[in-house]
């Protein structure tokens, strides 16, 4: 999956009634997973899981940057 900040690489994994669906950016590895009801909606998965990816991501680059 492409978007505005580049490539994301999604999973999705069948656990029960529920829906894994996982995160990945190909540029660093980070991964980042939320879950769901399995017959809910894929598409309010993938953007939940790009959306926490983008925070993590961003939340590290702030940190590194301030040093910790």
């Amino acid at each position: 999956m492409a978007d505005g900040d580049g490539e994301v690489l999604i999973e999705y994994q069948r656990i029960g009634n529920y829906m894994k669906a996982i995160a990945i950016d190909p540029k660093t590895g980070r991964e980042v997973s939320v879950a769901g009801p399995a017959t809910g909606s894929r598409e309010l998965l993938t953007r939940t899981a790009v959306n926490k990816l983008r925070f993590v991501l961003k939340r590290e680059a702030e940190q590194k940057k301030a040093g910790r």
